[in-house]
């Protein structure tokens, strides 16, 4: 880990005043970001909150046989911090990279200093656990409430929108465990969605190639989740 070379990319850290920004940065450190890197483990010390700058970071429920199911994603929009804002020392989730990059990591003492000490972040890191909430629960009416093919769309939409491309570093390992589905029906579902043209499968990785044709095939989370992130943090969001 090094001091940030210039000005992060994580855009919650953007939306703060510059004077703001200013006293924040010797509070941060640059680090690599490898994939199904954890972060913060479940039931462990809460240490650090971790802003991305590229890639996604998943949040997940870890069951007592192993097996974990995703709540949420973190992506540039956000932070890890959602727990550190009400002053949890402990995790209560997984936090995991699923899509490699970059962040910027803060000690959960000075995220606790700037919570005190300056409204502009405090704003934001409220505002961002309530669009954070929304979307843990908008993910879990949608696995309840609709088809295997469009949640694998809306997933992979959503990924989209964290990253930097159209070519999504995952496995469809990865991707049985995110969703709560078997690995066979998750290739299926893959390959049904490739032979509409929408994506493409390689090996550890996923292309969109036809971006609104794969909107066309999620279900209406996708947009729910969007609207109520770009409601609650304007400045955050990405608008294509």
């Amino acid at each position: 880990m090094t001091d940030l070379p210039s000005l992060p990319q994580n855009r919650l850290l953007l939306a703060l005043p510059s004077r703001d920004l200013k006293r924040l940065m010797p509070q941060l450190t640059h680090m690599s970001c490898r994939r199904e890197q954890v972060l913060t483990d479940a039931d462990s010390s809460l240490d650090h909150v971790y802003f991305p700058d590229s890639g996604v970071v998943s949040v997940v429920a870890v069951y007592s046989d192993g097996s974990i199911i995703e709540m949420a994603t973190i992506g540039r929009e956000g932070c890890t911090g959602v727990q550190a804002v009400f002053g949890a020392k402990t995790s209560s989730a997984r936090f995991f990279v699923q899509i490699p990059g970059t962040a910027a990591q803060m000690s959960r003492a000075a995220f606790a200093r700037a919570m005190r000490s300056m409204p502009s972040f405090r704003r934001l890191a409220f505002a961002y656990v309530q669009a954070f909430q929304e979307q843990v629960m908008v993910s879990a009416a949608c696995n309840g409430a609709h088809r295997l093919k469009e949640r694998l769309a809306r997933w992979l939409l959503m990924m989209r929108d964290r990253g930097d491309g159209d070519t999504l570093l995952i496995s469809q390992d990865l991707l049985a465990e995110m969703l709560g589905a078997q690995r066979p029906s998750i290739t299926n579902t893959a390959a049904e969605l490739e032979h509409a043209g929408l994506i493409q499968r390689g090996r550890q990785q996923v292309t969109i190639v036809n971006r609104k044709g794969l909107m066309a095939a999620s279900c209406e989370c996708y947009q729910l989740v969007r609207a109520r992130i770009a409601h609650h943090l304007p400045k955050t969001y990405p608008e294509t």
